[in-house]
């Protein structure tokens, strides 16, 4: 591709057609990223409302009481699937660097981390749902 233009090289990406060009390599990257962004935060929200608890007791609980509601709930269950993904990822980003066949490996590898992302996953989220669910919509 020595001597041609961006204009003329435009499309040849593998991700055909999105605004980002990387390949599946690459949306991994950014979906580690953006998943250990977001559990810093929670981690962050988290200290910070429990060491209410030294302040005041009563803040505390009441605060506690505002996170028992369904978009909570729903919050909670993509917190889990962050930071599964983002352990799980990070363990594949660990065999690429330091394992020699890794690199070769890599796009298996994310496969297959996937695969158990939705393997513990399903089961999660309705263990983590039943409850909320049972109370916005009645049940036993």
């Amino acid at each position: 591709m020595a001597g041609t233009t961006a204009t003329e090289r435009s499309g040849t990406s593998k991700g055909g057609g999105t605004l980002y060009r990387g390949d599946l390599g690459m949306w991994s990257w950014v979906a580690h990223r953006i998943t250990g962004v977001l559990t810093f935060f929670f981690l962050f929200a988290h200290v910070l409302d429990t060491a209410l608890v030294r302040v005041s007791p009563d803040a505390y609980d009441k605060v506690i009481e505002t996170y028992k509601n369904p978009v909570v709930n729903l919050f909670e269950v993509g917190l889990v699937g962050a930071v599964l993904y983002h352990a799980l990822n990070g363990i594949r980003v660990m065999l690429v660097d330091f394992w020699a066949k890794g690199p070769r490996y890599q796009r298996q590898m994310l496969w297959a981390i996937l695969a158990v992302w939705v393997l513990v996953m399903v089961p999660g989220a309705y263990f983590m749902l039943v409850r909320t669910v049972t109370e916005m919509f009645g049940g036993q």
